[in-house]
């Protein structure tokens, strides 16, 4: 079951890297507006973007995969039919303790997948929404 309660919202909003998987460098769009105001809260926002040059002043990675730093937190700002493919990136991982999929992205099956292999699943949750109400 994907984490809902406040303790735990609260908990994984503790953590300080986030991969932002489909962050966009276009500023009217959420995938910029959302990671940028989590930037601007002190999280370390990693963008995953291959079709953008820069990012937040830092060049974007083309897959999750690529990512070398060490990751808390992915979230998904791609639609629901990519979050099994980006599920199945977060497995092959050691250090991401989260998943978590913005507003209107849902895919059960992978947030299941998600759970199983101990990590949490946080799902249709807006990050920004969520850090107001909680922090």
């Amino acid at each position: 079951m994907p984490v809902e309660s406040k303790a735990e919202l609260r908990d994984v909003l503790g953590l300080e890297t986030f991969a932002v998987v489909g962050c966009s460098s276009t500023p009217t769009k959420d995938a910029h507006r959302i990671p940028k105001f989590m930037l601007e809260r002190g999280y370390d926002i990693v963008p995953v973007n291959p079709n953008a040059d820069e990012i937040f002043g830092r060049e974007p990675y083309d897959r999750l995969a690529d990512v070398a730093e060490e990751i808390d937190v992915v979230n998904v700002f791609r639609p629901s039919d990519e979050v099994s493919g980006i599920v199945d990136a977060v497995l092959e991982r050691d250090d991401v303790d989260t998943v978590w999929t913005q507003l209107g992205i849902r895919d059960p099956d992978a947030g299941r997948r998600v759970e199983d292999s101990g990590r949490r699943y946080v799902e249709d949750r807006c990050l920004k929404v969520e850090y107001n109400r909680l922090m």
